[in-house]
C-alpha cells in the first residue's frame, strides 16, 4: 500500500479548494454583510490611509474600507471568491485591490501598511502564531489591528463543534478556528507587540433563516466548511442524518419566535508598538 504524503502545500490547496466550494459570497451578503462595516468603524481606517484585509474573501471589510476614501489591498488564499467582490465593488463605484495570498505567507515588505484587518476571516488559516506574526509584520509601527472572529461559546462556534465529530482530523499543527475569538489566544499571539488593546464581545443579529432546517441546507450549499464535512460523510447516511439532526437542534435552540438568531465574535482593536 502506498503511503500518502501531505506537504504543506498540499494543505493550502485544500484550503483553497474548501472555500472555493458552494458560495461563500452569498454568506457574506446575505448573512454577515453588517461585520464589515462594523469593523472598519470600530478600527477607525480614515481616508488615504493604506489598509490590508487578509483573508478578504469577496469584500466584506474591504469595499466598506475602500468606501470611506482609504487605498485598500483585499488579498485571500482563494481567488476564485474575487469575481464576486469585483462585481460588487463596481456596484458601489469604489477601486481596490485584489491580490492572492495566504496570511501565513503574506507577499508584502515590512510595514507597508496603515492598518490590518481580518473579518471572520484569518482565524481559519491552520496555524495562528504564523498569520498574527505576519498580520503584525506588514503593518507599520503606530499602525492598527482590527478583527472580527467567531468565539467558541457563539454559535458559530458550536456549530464548528458540531461538525467536529464527523469531519476528518485537521493537519498536524492546525488549531480551531474558534480560539481566535478567546480574548486570552490572542494577546497571546501577539504578546508585547501591540498596545492600547480592546476586545469586545458582540453579536450578530441574523434574521436569514425562518427554521433550523432553512438555516442548515443554505450553510450545506453554501459554506465552505460544511459542504466539505457533508463530503466527507457522503457514503455513510447513519452519519449525515445525523449531521442533520444536529445542525438543526442547534439551529432551533438558537432561533427566537421572532426568527432571528444571535452568533456572538469578539471584537479586537489594537495599535502596533
Amino acid at each position: 500500500m502506498a503511503t500518502q504524503t501531505t506537504t504543506p502545500d498540499a494543505i493550502k490547496v485544500k484550503h483553497r479548494a474548501l472555500w472555493a466550494s458552494g458560495d461563500y459570497p452569498a454568506v457574506a451578503t446575505q448573512v454577515i454583510a453588517s461585520l464589515g462595516p462594523t469593523l472598519v468603524e470600530a478600527v477607525g481606517i480614515r481616508e488615504d490611509e493604506r489598509v490590508l484585509d487578509v483573508a478578504a474573501g469577496s469584500g466584506n471589510a474591504a469595499i466598506p474600507a475602500a468606501e470611506v476614501g482609504a487605498e485598500v489591498v483585499a488579498s485571500d488564499l482563494t481567488p476564485e471568491l474575487f469575481a464576486a467582490g469585483r462585481q460588487l465593488a463596481a456596484e458601489r463605484q469604489v477601486e481596490l485591490t485584489w491580490r492572492e495570498a495566504d496570511v501565513e505567507a503574506l507577499p508584502f515588505e515590512d510595514k507597508s501598511f496603515d492598518v490590518v484587518i481580518s473579518c471572520v476571516g484569518a482565524m481559519f488559516a491552520p496555524h495562528h502564531q504564523a498569520s498574527a506574526d505576519e498580520i503584525i509584520r506588514v503593518c507599520r509601527s503606530g499602525g492598527r489591528i482590527g478583527l472580527i472572529n467567531w468565539t467558541p461559546q457563539g454559535f458559530i462556534g458550536q456549530m464548528f463543534a458540531t461538525m467536529k465529530a464527523y469531519a476528518p482530523p485537521p493537519p498536524p499543527g492546525a488549531q480551531p478556528p474558534p480560539l481566535w475569538g478567546d480574548e486570552k489566544h490572542v494577546r497571546e499571539l501577539f504578546g508585547g507587540r501591540i498596545a492600547e488593546v480592546t476586545a469586545t464581545k458582540q453579536t450578530l443579529k441574523v434574521d436569514r433563516f425562518d427554521t433550523p432546517e432553512e438555516f442548515r441546507e443554505f450553510f450545506k450549499e453554501t459554506y465552505g466548511p460544511t459542504i466539505a464535512v457533508y463530503r466527507a460523510n457522503a457514503e455513510n447516511p447513519d452519519a449525515t442524518a445525523a449531521l442533520d439532526t444536529g445542525l438543526a437542534d442547534l439551529a432551533r435552540a438558537a432561533l427566537t419566535d421572532d426568527g432571528v438568531m444571535e452568533w456572538e465574535y469578539l471584537l479586537v482593536t489594537a495599535t502596533v508598538r
